[in-house]
């Protein structure tokens, strides 16, 4: 499995696909909400294996100085293979490369530990986004 950053227009497709089967087909998020403003300038990442993309992200910084995880999806049929893991490894190392320090996202409640494995904390209390609980999260990297 290799992780890297989307640098064409079908990889950025890719990345909105499997955003759009994860979020809104399984989530029920609406589709309106799942693309937003953000993406034409955010950092957009694709998990592949083999040269299938599996899994996709992406990454915004903000202006209080953290680099943003968002939109972290793995298909179905991959996930409990560690790809969500190494997608937000690599996000994290292009966090550090642009001489940011700290991560944030906000994590769907039931993938709280997860992330607490990788790192993170909660700093806030439980918010609804597009109907799912969520709570936001730091890391120091």
């Amino acid at each position: 499995m290799r992780v890297k950053i989307a640098e064409s227009r079908e990889e950025l497709e890719q990345a909105y696909h499997i955003r759009m089967v994860v979020f809104v087909e399984e989530q029920e998020v609406p589709a309106e909400e799942e693309l937003d403003e953000h993406d034409a300038t955010a950092t957009h990442f694709l998990a592949f294996e083999n040269d299938t993309a599996i899994a996709a992200s992406r990454l915004r910084y903000t202006d209080d100085g953290y680099g943003k995880l968002e939109r972290i999806c793995v298909l179905k049929d991959h996930r409990g293979k560690s790809v969500g893991q190494q997608l937000i490894n690599a996000m994290e190392e292009e966090i550090k490369h642009q001489n940011y320090h700290k991560a944030k996202l906000n994590a769907q409640t039931h993938a709280l530990n997860f992330y607490k494995k990788l790192g993170y904390r909660v700093i806030s209390e439980e918010f609804m986004d597009a109907g799912i609980p969520h709570v936001t999260m730091l890391k120091n990297l």
